[in-house]
């Protein structure tokens, strides 16, 4: 069941609307990975988001980074929002202290949800489904199906390989300077998260 802020909501007469927090949805890994970097970069990225008062959207996992990145966020009085398919909803892998859960039917519905949330994508360290979550929001960006930000954390050159085929990709011809330009890249996680909230912060936000 959804209890998240229905952002079409309208105040009556003499009432003030009340507007949700921004959403940045976070794609990383279910293990911690071997560089502790990692795991500094994540918890760096839940703290960033609390302190600005966004809300935290991820995959609801109490394991790996992505466990780093929600302990952050609700240790720094964040809000958090999980979505998980109902075959993972389990204790010893769903986090126990999340402000919301969303148990959805499928992995496809979890990235249509968490898609759907997100006024901003970040793309921290993670394996094969951070990877095909990278890939399905950047081609939905690059065929006009969203507009939403898309930064990746390319911690510890973590990502180099995949921008290196990027960049034989569109030397190829198979990928435009354009398409290249819609997602932002950056070593520095607090520099990065830093940038996709003033981005934010700063846009105009034409729906709620």
């Amino acid at each position: 069941m959804r209890e998240l802020t229905d952002p079409t909501c309208t105040a009556a007469p003499g009432q003030t609307v009340m507007q949700r927090p921004l959403r940045v949805t976070v794609f990383c890994g279910s293990s911690p990975g071997q560089d502790p970097a990692f795991g500094r970069a994540a918890r760096t990225v839940g703290a960033l988001l609390a302190a600005a008062g966004a809300e935290l959207v991820y995959g609801g996992a109490r394991i790996g980074l992505m466990g780093a990145l929600a302990d952050a966020a609700l240790a720094a009085g964040g809000e958090v929002t999980g979505v998980i398919p109902r075959s993972l909803n389990r204790p010893d892998i769903v986090h126990p202290a999340l402000t919301r859960l969303e148990v959805v039917a499928d992995m496809a519905t979890r990235k249509a949800v968490m898609r759907d949330l997100a006024d901003a994508f970040l793309i921290l360290p993670g394996g094969l489904g951070a990877l095909e979550e990278l890939a399905e929001m950047w081609s939905g960006a690059q065929l006009a199906l969203n507009h939403t930000p898309i930064a990746v954390a390319n911690i510890g050159g973590f990502f180099d390989p995949l921008l290196h085929f990027l960049a034989s990709a569109q030397q190829a011809g198979f990928l435009s300077a354009t398409d290249r330009d819609l997602i932002t890249v950056d070593t520095d996680i607090a520099r990065l998260t830093t940038t996709v909230l003033n981005q934010l912060t700063t846009a105009e936000m034409t729906s709620w």
